[in-house]
């Protein structure tokens, strides 16, 4: 049966594969946008900019707020394993 499927799904091999990689396309870019060591190098980068001037203080609160959100994500994200269950 297995042999079966496998050739009357044949033609979607490529799509399947397109899926994949897709897939593992948006596992890394996760990956890096939460990576809590970028996500503290921004942070310190728009400190400077605040400090240099170059943003204001309200533009700096709410920058400061997302990537804090994605900080605490990471946060949590480290503390669950692949079968969901935390550490």
């Amino acid at each position: 049966m297995g042999l079966i499927s496998e050739v009357l799904l044949l033609p979607f091999a490529p799509v399947r594969g397109s899926g994949w990689v897709i897939g593992q396309v948006v596992r890394e870019a996760e990956r890096i946008y939460y990576d809590p060591a970028a996500v503290r190098a921004e942070l310190a980068r728009l400190e400077q900019l605040l400090e240099a001037g170059e943003i204001t203080e309200d533009e700096f609160d709410r920058l400061e707020d997302e990537l804090l959100d994605r900080l605490e994500i990471a946060t949590r994200r480290s503390a669950t394993t692949d079968d969901g269950t935390t550490r």
